[in-house]
């Protein structure tokens, strides 16, 4: 069977319809993802947006023009600036987006480029407000400018179908030098107060040892006074009995009799010692006479003072 010039026309153009109508077939439908939304054009003019899920549009006239993922987006900013005591730092912002549902169509066409936006607004924020600001106070101040920048951004970029989730200063790094100098300054501080805290400490034991001291030197005097006081008792009762033993002894004679025991008492212990480098006076019975000489003669000046101190004060009186 012989195909004529238009028998194979009709089979080409039978061809082209049917490829021309698979492909038109293909280009029906088409698929949005999940938290994603699609702008329709029809030759170049927004029609509607389609949502997630199987979508239709007319084949070769309608197109998907755009696709806007509508999940929350991180975008981490960098400002460099100085502060109030000018020191250059390094503020990183991180800005937490999605674009608004409701505001699709200027999220699509009213803004070019959403980064370079929101990079211009933070660079704004930070740099108005970290130049009033001293270094130290920077750190502690970092919510104060995350605020700023979240509520300078949100009344902006409401306006092109953004809305800000989260504005976070998420890093400040000064110059490696002033964080050197910042960090010995620390530890100086605190070097100081580990000081202050030893002194104290060691005032507290000062104090405590004196006070025991005191104490100790307290109870010795009541000790040495209690034993001077036994001892007068002790010479007073010795005198009366050798006055009742000895008639005619007077109490001069009795104390003389003791201070020599004592004396003796004394050379006996000094001689007991072996190791004892004390330098004796001359101890000989002949020497003896001189002390006891020595001894009467101090009571006697003693009484004799004694006796004019009292005759002055009773002058005094009749005066």
């Amino acid at each position: 069977m012989e195909l004529t010039i238009g028998g194979i026309a009709g089979l080409v153009g039978l061809v082209v319809l049917g490829i021309i109508a698979v492909t038109a077939l293909f280009s029906l439908f088409f698929t949005v993802e999940q938290q994603t939304a699609a702008a329709v054009e029809r030759f170049g003019k927004f029609v509607r947006f389609a949502k997630a899920g199987l979508n239709l549009k007319v084949p070769f006239i309608d197109r998907v023009a755009h696709r806007q993922s509508l999940r929350v987006k991180q975008l981490d900013v960098k400002v460099e600036t100085k502060t109030e005591d000018n020191v250059f730092v390094h503020v990183v912002v991180s800005i937490q987006y999605y674009v608004l549902e409701n505001k699709l169509f200027e999220a699509f066409y009213k803004l070019q480029n959403p980064e370079a936006q929101i990079n211009s607004y933070v660079f704004d924020v930070v740099r108005a407000r970290v130049p009033k600001i001293k270094l130290d106070d920077v750190f502690a101040n970092k919510d104060d400018i995350a605020n700023a920048v979240k509520a300078e951004l949100s009344d902006a970029m409401d306006d092109f179908g953004y809305g800000i989730v989260k504005a976070l200063v998420t890093d400040i790094d000064p110059d490696e030098k002033v964080k050197k100098a910042m960090n010995e300054i620390n530890a100086a501080q605190r070097e100081r107060i580990a000081a202050n805290e030893k002194g104290e400490a060691e005032k507290i034991l000062k104090v405590k040892q004196a006070e025991a001291e005191a104490a100790s030197k307290k109870l010795q005097g009541q000790g040495i006074a209690d034993q001077r006081k036994a001892i007068v008792e002790g010479l007073r009762e010795s005198v009366e009995q050798f006055q009742q033993a000895v008639d005619g002894a007077t109490a001069k004679d009795v104390m003389q009799l003791v201070l020599i025991t004592q004396w003796l008492d004394t050379l006996k212990e000094v001689g007991a010692n072996t190791r004892s480098n004390t330098i004796l006076l001359p101890h000989s019975p002949g020497a003896l006479a001189d002390i006891a000489q020595q001894l009467q003669t101090a009571v006697i000046t003693g009484d004799v003072a004694a006796a004019g101190a009292k005759s002055a004060s009773e002058g005094d009186k009749q005066a």
